[in-house]
């Protein structure tokens, strides 16, 4: 819901949530609008942080500011009212969408992953719309709760890539970035790895491909099911919503977003290898294929494996969590946990 306190109470209220007051619990996860939901488990506290695209916003003067918020809860159920942990400040690079927040704790600190959009636009390939400025850039600060800085003076993805949804990996104790390369400007939407400097304030040398959207076997072209941008139809495939996740066995999954044959819905892919590097081998069905996606895997603090994803994927979003059960070479849905 949006924040509409005063400045001053707001600063208060902020203040409370920094010194480790969680706050009275305000609503239902049913009430709350939200996309791209990422759930950070804090188990000294016995707390979910829970960030996502959401409506929610700083007023102040009866002016909304982009922000980064977080919700608080102690069963996934019932969510305090959200606080800002990020303020997009007035001469930002990009001020136009944040989108798919992660929080991961990494060496004594956290580490905000923000996709931002800005007005600046990119060269643009015949056919596909106006590309802009889009890129993940990475925050740190002392707690889940803020308030993050900026490592840096712009994003961790290529400046001249249409890239979202970067989400923080680390392999043989090297850190690496998983990001989406965005349809609208390669057509065939992909997933790539750079790797980060120790301290995640630069990328270290150029990305590589890790596989594309349409090697999934269920995927099928956005234009074809009668998915529509901005009022027009593509000849493209979506690739969003990257989570590794390493099993009981250790196999090595990626979930993933993209469209199935009727609807937005998460695939599996697997490394042959067992390394972020692949190569990576498709599933042939989805794991959810029912109008959902942009799936994290956390567990839960009495040891349950939970999918958070949103659902449905326009106009109403909503999180919804799915326990998991691991097979060691994949994962299946066993429900969906608390009420509704």
């Amino acid at each position: 819901m949006p924040a509409t306190l005063p400045r001053l109470i707001r600063l208060v209220t902020l203040a409370a949530a920094l010194a480790g007051v969680s706050g009275a619990a305000a609503t239902t996860r049913a009430e709350v609008r939200i996309r791209d939901p990422f759930v950070l488990p804090e188990p000294a506290t016995q707390t979910y942080y829970i960030y996502g695209t959401t409506t929610a916003g700083i007023f102040d003067g009866g002016i909304k500011r982009k922000a980064v918020m977080v919700f608080q809860s102690k069963d996934l159920e019932h969510w305090s009212d959200p606080v800002p942990v990020w303020e997009v400040p007035a001469d930002h690079w990009g001020r136009e969408t944040v989108w798919a927040p992660e929080v991961h704790a990494y060496r004594g600190k956290y580490y905000l992953f923000v996709t931002i959009t800005s007005k600046d636009t990119l060269p643009t390939p015949a056919g596909r719309p106006q590309n802009v400025k889009r890129g993940t850039e990475i925050l740190v600060a002392d707690s889940p709760l803020g308030p993050f800085q900026p490592l840096g003076t712009g994003p961790q993805t290529p400046p001249d890539w249409m890239a979202l949804d970067g989400s923080l990996w680390v392999e043989d104790g090297v850190p690496y970035m998983v990001f989406c390369h965005e349809w609208a400007q390669i057509t065939d939407g992909s997933f790539d790895i750079v790797q980060l400097s120790d301290d995640l304030a630069l990328a270290v040398g150029d990305p590589k491909l890790l596989f594309s959207a349409s090697e999934g076997p269920w995927v099928r072209c956005r234009g074809d099911i009668g998915e529509l941008y901005q009022g027009k139809r593509y000849h493209a495939y979506v690739s969003d919503g990257n989570w590794l996740h390493r099993t009981k066995d250790g196999t090595l999954l990626m979930l993933w977003s993209s469209y199935g044959p009727t609807k937005y819905a998460v695939g599996i892919a697997r490394s042959s290898s067992g390394s972020v590097f692949g190569p990576w081998e498709q599933l042939p069905e989805p794991l959810w294929s029912d109008d959902g996606g942009h799936p994290t895997v956390f567990k839960t603090f009495d040891d349950r494996l939970v999918m958070v994803i949103h659902q449905p994927n326009r106009k109403v979003e909503r999180a919804r969590f799915f326990e998991l059960e691991d097979l060691g070479h994949t994962l299946r849905l066993k429900g969906e946990l608390g009420a509704r």
